[in-house]
């Protein structure tokens, strides 16, 4: 039996209401740094293959804005949270009021990459205080490093450090919405956790269900 075979509706229900309430958390700080109603949802979760991870986020070739860190502690692995430039430049601009900010070519303002440096901040903070309030695991991030690449350089130069690579990641999609804007303005992120080969097991069995 393969180890996504070992993984039921229960623990995916479990992964996802830990991610609602990141969700909550980043949505909460977003509105004070902003000063504006911003909603987010966790639409669902799924843990895929690191193949199907890159496809998710639009295919290795694809450009896009990527914050990653390092997860330390009782459950070690990796986070990354992942922005289609377009809307990561449309967050930007919100963020730091200025319309001509861009994220397209370089060189970026410096402005512009503290403001996604912020959001990643928040988003990858929140989820990981989620996780480690429902697991009572000790879970603390390293400083988050900001890419502006393909998404496979992103993730190659994330990981390249591990010695053994996840075969598994844990993917939380997040639609975040600001009150006055449409749907068809909401932003759609990917956040994907990566846990070390023997940090799912310590996860799982920490939330009371066994793999």
């Amino acid at each position: 039996m393969s180890f996504t075979d070992k993984i039921n509706s229960l623990h995916l229900d479990i992964l996802r209401e830990i991610g609602n309430i990141g969700a909550g958390n980043a949505a909460t700080a977003l509105s004070k740094l902003l000063n504006k109603k911003i909603d987010m949802k966790v639409p669902n979760v799924e843990i895929v293959s690191f193949d199907e991870m890159m496809e998710m986020a639009g295919g290795s070739d694809k450009i896009a804005a990527g914050v990653f860190l390092r997860i330390e502690g009782d459950a070690p692995g990796s986070m990354f949270f992942m922005l289609p430039l377009e809307q990561a430049t449309n967050f930007i601009r919100d963020m730091i009021g200025d319309e001509t900010a861009q994220l397209s070519e370089p060189p970026y303002e410096e402005l512009s990459l503290s403001a996604l440096q912020e959001l990643g901040n928040i988003l990858s903070g929140s989820y990981l205080s989620a996780l480690s309030d429902f697991t009572n695991l000790s879970l603390y991030p390293s400083v988050p490093a900001l890419a502006i690449d393909m998404v496979g350089a992103i993730v190659s130069y994330g990981l390249i450090e591990l010695s053994q690579v996840s075969d598994y990641a844990i993917v939380i999609n997040t639609a975040l919405n600001e009150d006055e804007k449409s749907i068809s303005e909401t932003v759609n992120g990917h956040f994907f956790l990566l846990p070390d080969p023997d940090s799912f097991h310590i996860l799982f069995e920490s939330l009371g269900v066994k793999l």
